[in-house]
């Protein structure tokens, strides 16, 4: 599990664009409220995987806590799944400047629609009434990269809690561009992975300075537990 360091300077400069105050949410519309599940594939999380994330399988337990918990208020689970395909690879070409690798045809093949790198990670608690999303770009909500934000909008989500990998590749981008899209924001710290200590802390401290709410696993779900009573009142 990553070393968490949020950065003090971000912390402090939070709190003080919210006057003070440390926490963001007191409670959640868990109705309004989807959980984002970024790329625990297979690809990234099985040893050996053509983007191995070590860390990735030490958040999984955490993950499956937070869908259990939002599954049983009544928010939504969303597993994103990157997909490369002839088309998304050639609409993104320019990514070939900076990773040869990654566009090859081994890359391609192996996320794939369908594919085993593709697939989810078989240890995710999925149920049936989760979506699965498939997104061709790093962040789901650049335009032309997934459904996400027309799924969300149709069923009244305006809340987000991500967890996933990479920390500051995908999960980041997703985040950063949903909280521009008026999207309010959880971003979990014990559910996030990346592959050093260096680049999730670095995430987390962009995150809490100027993105959402940053807290771990049980207060996520602790926040989620009081929602539900208050909604129960």
């Amino acid at each position: 599990m990553h070393k968490i360091a949020i950065d003090a300077d971000a912390l402090a400069y939070g709190r003080n664009l919210r006057d003070g105050r440390e926490r963001v949410f007191d409670s959640l519309d868990l109705q309004r409220t989807a959980h984002i599940i970024v790329d625990l594939q297979n690809g990234f999380v099985e040893p050996g995987a053509p983007v191995e994330v070590p860390a990735a399988r030490e958040i999984i337990d955490n993950v499956n806590a937070i869908s259990r918990a939002v599954r049983a208020g009544g928010g939504m689970n969303v597993f994103l799944q990157m997909t490369m395909t002839p088309e998304s690879r050639q609409s993104w070409s320019n990514w070939a400047y900076l990773n040869t690798k990654a566009t090859g045809s081994g890359m391609g093949q192996s996320f794939a629609p369908g594919a085993h790198f593709w697939e989810l990670w078989p240890k995710l608690d999925v149920a049936a009434q989760d979506l699965k999303v498939s997104k061709t770009r790093f962040g789901a909500f650049v335009p032309g990269a997934s459904d996400l934000h027309e799924i969300l909008q149709k069923r009244g989500i305006d809340t987000l809690i991500i967890t996933g990998t990479l920390t500051n590749c995908c999960c980041e981008s997703t985040a950063r561009d949903a909280m521009q899209m008026n999207y309010k924001l959880v971003f979990v710290s014990d559910a996030n992975a990346a592959l050093t200590d260096a680049a999730h802390n670095g995430t987390l401290s962009n995150m809490a300075m100027l993105f959402a709410e940053v807290i771990d696993t049980q207060a996520t779900v602790d926040l989620i537990a009081s929602s539900r009573r208050l909604a129960a009142e």
